[in-house]
């Protein structure tokens, strides 16, 4: 299963639980899965997080794919202007 490190933003959604491990083979069903087990927190990701998998950052993840060794790192988006 692939594991999950959120930042401390996402603790109000998960009780306090930073890390977890998910059965999911892509980001866009990683975020289903965790909105299904922490109720806000895949629209909260959508919308304030960026997504890196395996040390690389990614701009669109909705399809990267995850596989079972997978270690995904939720961060806070980068605004800029």
């Amino acid at each position: 299963m692939a594991h999950v490190v959120a930042c401390s933003d996402c603790l109000d959604f998960t009780g306090g639980t930073a890390e977890f491990d998910v059965a999911a083979d892509t980001v866009r069903r990683m975020i289903l899965e965790l909105e299904d087990r922490f109720p806000g927190l895949g629209d909260f990701i959508e919308r304030k997080m960026a997504i890196a998998i395996d040390g690389e950052i990614y701009r669109n993840a909705y399809s990267a794919p995850l596989k079972p060794d997978s270690e995904v790192y939720l961060i806070p988006k980068i605004g800029g202007g």
